[in-house]
């Protein structure tokens, strides 16, 4: 069963018990507290028709049947009220009387009048200077059937006379009780309802905050570059995730280790191997051309080393910055002029023309990490273009950036080498001259991105072409007066 599934259901149980204690509560109070209500209207109401009876029973005048008369008209009433939804049509209230010895002198529902009623709770105890009450089932199978009764002494002076007991059936406020039970039900139900959703809903924002991180954490395990997911509204789970994002950055930094030196290793067996066998053979009688060929191999190849070195030292130094410190405007045409005046020797018969006129253009950036991406790159163009082949630029606005393409009409790149084209250490034999150290276009690629642009390379017909976009600035473009 799926996390969020199993705390809805927790929920759920733990919500549906305490809506099932809270109704069961509830029910368990409502008929006591109706009947303690009604208790203390029964027990106002025998107060004050015992002292409304109290003259005539001091006098004696009870035999002249007013009180009896007005007794029966009473229960004959039809009242057609509706009392809190509750049809009322006949009363339901019964009085009765008794002398000093318990025994009935008035009853208003004329059967009872002459009864020795002295043994009844409501009687005794009343006679007794005491509090009288009672509940009697009228219909002994029915447990709804019980009759409260309640009593006042009618005194004279400090005796008591007799006692006034007024009676209401419970059942009469059973429709009472029915119709609050069933509001409250109505009502438990639309709040029980209300929780479930509620709960539906934290479920779901719970599982979606876990879910969210199990993906992360999954992303991670396979070295993926998601972004740290943010919780803004809860603070354990956003703590969880920032956790997992160091994580990251410690395991990535500890790959990243690993491969870089893993890779720094076997590009440096080659040089350090031709090093090595070059000075045992030095070590032995060798002719004067012989010694003068391998001290310039020990001497080409420490070269090499140096140039490693140096690239991997630029590469972390920029890897590490992360951004540029103090980027000013710089323009791109006269720092792409520059370059290519300074590789004017290496170019010999190598043509190099625009493809359109090119327009101003300028960049933010770092004038020296600009021209040294550019410098990599039109080198590549020279070193795999032939001694007639030619080198073609192009300048273009695109969105926001500049566009310059640089291509040549070499021999197309592998189709197995281009994904690999900017990985360290990786480079293709150059058609003449010592192959390189793999570390140029990855340099380039940092300072490119550093620069929020970003590089491609492509084959095309003939040849290939490099494609590097900029963010754009205002400038000149001295180009022209440079390609003449």
């Amino acid at each position: 069963m799926r996390f969020s599934w199993r705390i809805f259901a927790g929920y759920f149980l733990l919500l549906g018990l305490l809506a099932a204690y809270v109704v069961s509560v509830v029910r368990d109070e409502i008929k006591p507290a109706m009947r303690r209500s009604a208790e203390a209207v029964l027990l106002d109401t025998a107060n004050l028709l015992a002292e409304m009876v109290q003259p005539d029973m001091v006098a004696g005048r009870l035999d002249d049947g007013r009180l009896a008369a007005t007794l029966q008209r009473f229960a004959a009433r039809q009242p057609q009220a509706e009392v809190w939804g509750v049809r009322q049509d006949h009363t339901q209230l019964r009085v009765y009387l008794t002398d000093a010895r318990g025994v009935v002198l008035l009853d208003s529902a004329g059967q009872a009048v002459g009864q020795d009623y002295s043994r009844w709770r409501d009687v005794a105890l009343t006679l007794r200077g005491q509090y009288g009450a009672r509940s009697t089932l009228a219909d002994a199978a029915n447990p709804l059937s019980t009759v409260m009764y309640v009593a006042a002494p009618v005194r004279d002076g400090q005796r008591i006379i007799g006692v006034l007991t007024v009676s209401r059936p419970n059942l009469a406020m059973q429709p009472h009780i029915e119709r609050s039970e069933a509001k409250l039900g109505r009502l438990i139900g639309v709040v029980l309802l209300a929780a479930l959703l509620l709960g539906a809903l934290f479920s779901w924002w719970l599982s979606r905050g876990i879910t969210r991180l199990t993906r992360f954490a999954d992303s991670v395990s396979a070295g993926g570059s998601e972004a740290v997911p943010h919780f803004a509204a809860n603070r354990e789970l956003d703590t969880l995730a920032q956790a997992l994002g160091r994580m990251r950055s410690e395991l990535d930094g500890k790959a990243y280790v690993e491969h870089y030196v893993h890779d720094l290793t076997h590009e440096l067996k080659s040089p350090l191997a031709g090093l090595r066998a070059s000075a045992e053979l030095l070590q032995d009688d060798l002719p004067p051309a012989e010694r003068v060929r391998f001290l310039r191999h020990i001497d080409s190849e420490s070269v090499r080393l140096q140039q490693i070195v140096d690239h991997l030292l630029q590469l972390a130094s920029l890897e590490a910055t992360g951004r540029l410190k103090q980027p000013q405007p710089q323009p791109l045409t006269e720092l792409l002029a520059g370059e290519l005046q300074a590789l004017a020797p290496q170019l010999g018969a190598r043509r190099v023309t625009p493809a359109a006129t090119l327009p101003q253009a300028t960049v933010a950036g770092d004038a020296f990490l600009l021209r040294q991406a550019l410098r990599n790159i039109l080198q590549n163009a020279i070193d795999f273009t032939a001694d007639d082949g030619a080198i073609t630029l192009q300048l273009q606005p695109v969105d926001s950036s500049w566009q310059l393409h640089i291509a040549n009409d070499g021999p197309p790149v592998p189709d197995y080498a281009l994904p690999r084209l900017f990985d360290r250490f990786y480079s293709l034999p150059r058609p003449q001259g010592p192959k390189s150290s793999g570390l140029g276009l990855a340099l380039t690629r940092t300072i490119v991105q550093l620069h929020g642009g970003d590089i491609t390379l492509a084959n095309q017909s003939p040849g290939v072409c490099v494609t590097l976009q900029l963010p754009a600035a205002d400038a000149a473009n001295p180009l022209a007066r440079v390609l003449g």
